[in-house]
Formats: C-alpha cells, sequence, structure tokens
C-alpha cells in the first residue's frame, strides 16, 4: 500500500511539474494527463479513494485543455466512483459535471445513465425530493433514446416516492401512464396489473370512494383481464370495506391477499395509512355519537 502511495505521488509531481514548465501547448498537457491518470490508478490501488478522486478531476482538467470533452468526462465518473466510497456529495458534484459534457457532446444515453446514478445516491442519503428529480431527468432522457424499459423504472421511482411524499395524483398519473404504454408491448404486458395495483392503491390514499370506483371502471376499460386479476379484488374490495367504514373487513381482506402474494413495504405503508384515516374517522364518530 505505502508503494502504492509513494508511486502515485511521484507521477502527480510528475504531472504537476509538467504542467507548470514550458511546452507545446497540447504536448505538455497529453503528458500530464498520462501522469495523473497512472498517480490515480496508483492511488485506487493505494484504497486512497479521496486523493484518487482529486486525481481524476485533475486528469478531467487537462483533457478540457485538450477540448477532449468525452475524456474529460469520463475522468469524472471516475472521480464520483472513488468519491462514492468517501463522499456522497464529492460524487454527485462530480457526476453532474459528467452529466453536462455528455449532454454537450450529444451522449445523451451516457447522461441519463449517470443522471440515474446521481438519483441513487441521493436515495441513499435519504434526499427523497433531489432523487426524484434526477429520476425525472433520468427518465426523459432514456425516453428520448427509446430505452423504454429504463425509462419505466426510472418513473416508477419518481411515482414511489410521490407517493411516499403524499403526491398521490402525481403517482396515479404516472403508474397509468405505465400500465397504458406496457399494454401494447408483450413483455411488458405482464406487469399492467402490477402499475394498476399501484395507481389505485394511491387512489385509496386519497379517500374518494367515487374516484376510486371510477379508475376501476377505468382500469376494466383499459385492460379488460384485469377484473379477472385478484389485484382488482383487492382494490374492489378494500374501497367496498372504505365506503362501509368497516376496519375489521378492511383488514382481513388485506391479510387474505398478502397471504398469497406478500405485499412490499411500500405498498404496506400506504395501505396502514388507509386504515389509520379509517381509524380516525370511527373515533371521530364514536366522539359525536
Amino acid at each position: 500500500m505505502g508503494d502504492q502511495i509513494a508511486r502515485a505521488d511521484d507521477f502527480e509531481k510528475k504531472a504537476e511539474k509538467k504542467l507548470s514548465g514550458w511546452g507545446i501547448f497540447g504536448s505538455k498537457f497529453e503528458d500530464a494527463a498520462d501522469l495523473f491518470d497512472k498517480a490515480a490508478n496508483s492511488y485506487k490501488l493505494a484504497k486512497s479513494w479521496d486523493r484518487a478522486g482529486a486525481t481524476y478531476v485533475k486528469l478531467a482538467n487537462c483533457h478540457l485543455k485538450l477540448d477532449s470533452k468525452h475524456e474529460a468526462a469520463q475522468a469524472y465518473v471516475d472521480a464520483a466512483h472513488c468519491y462514492k466510497k468517501t463522499s456522497t456529495s464529492e460524487a454527485i458534484s462530480c457526476l453532474v459535471q459528467s452529466v453536462e459534457m455528455f449532454c454537450d457532446i450529444g451522449r445523451i444515453s451516457m447522461a441519463a445513465r449517470y443522471n440515474k446514478e446521481i438519483a441513487e445516491l441521493y436515495e441513499s442519503e435519504a434526499n427523497i425530493e433531489k432523487s426524484i428529480e434526477f429520476y425525472e431527468k433520468a427518465a426523459d432522457f432514456f425516453q428520448g433514446e427509446e430505452v423504454t424499459t429504463s425509462a419505466n423504472q426510472c418513473k416508477q421511482k419518481v411515482a414511489q416516492f410521490a407517493a411516499q411524499l403524499e403526491q398521490y395524483p402525481k403517482a396515479i398519473e404516472i403508474y397509468e401512464e405505465i400500465a397504458r404504454h406496457s399494454l401494447s408491448n408483450n413483455l411488458l404486458k405482464y406487469g399492467v396489473k402490477g402499475h394498476l395495483l399501484n395507481a389505485g392503491i394511491c387512489h385509496l390514499c386519497k379517500g374518494d370512494v367515487v374516484a376510486i370506483t371510477n379508475a376501476l371502471e377505468k382500469y376494466q376499460d383499459l385492460d379488460p383481464t384485469f377484473s379477472g386479476t385478484r389485484e382488482y379484488r383487492l382494490l374492489a374490495d378494500l374501497a367496498s370495506a372504505i365506503d362501509e367504514e368497516d376496519i375489521t373487513k378492511f383488514t382481513d381482506v388485506v391479510k387474505e391477499f398478502d397471504s398469497m402474494t406478500q405485499l412490499d413495504s411500500w405498498k404496506t405503508t400506504l395501505l396502514l395509512r388507509v386504515k389509520e384515516k379509517l381509524k380516525a374517522k370511527e373515533l371521530e364518530e364514536d366522539d359525536l355519537t
């Protein structure tokens, strides 16, 4: 390890010397870039992540002097992947730089990929608002490049987080849109009932029984096979329980579905919100009597 640090230091000093010395404009930056690259690799081997990240940023600056934006963008990505080990904010900063450069040179699919990575980093920090922002950017870019599966993955993340933040109309719109587009794709068709279930649960969270009933009718028109699914039955029975203000029925319906198809934590959290609202309503009515 110590050997690698010593080698890296040596390469970095030589690179700095190249930059401060005389020489043909282009060649000194090319020579320095080569040395910074070697230095960064040695820092990586020594697991000195901060210094590796900082050196990759210097490498990116050399590439920018040479007007090599693609190489500069890639160096920022390499810097980000080093900083990920020590500083999420530094990693995000480097990825934002790389996305701007990939956009400048028309590499939209690369920009989409790294916008998604930024979103994931914000997600890991539980910064849901910023995560939504970058998942939306990634989805737009993937959609523009017709990478539908990746676009849908990002949109589902946006919908998931929007619902967590109680932005139910936004989540519903996204899930319904994905369901609509998936119906015309044989590979994606199987997932339609799941998207409609998610949209339906968001409707339940809004607590408007008429809107839920209308949504279920709309979903049957959209996909005639939906009314024969357990997902449809779950939504219809829960809507009925809400209408009747019957907490026991609501709980039993959820338990029965969960015993055959385990509900994930997102659905469980939202359904608990609905149940709590029902409870609150029941207590309110008890107080009035």
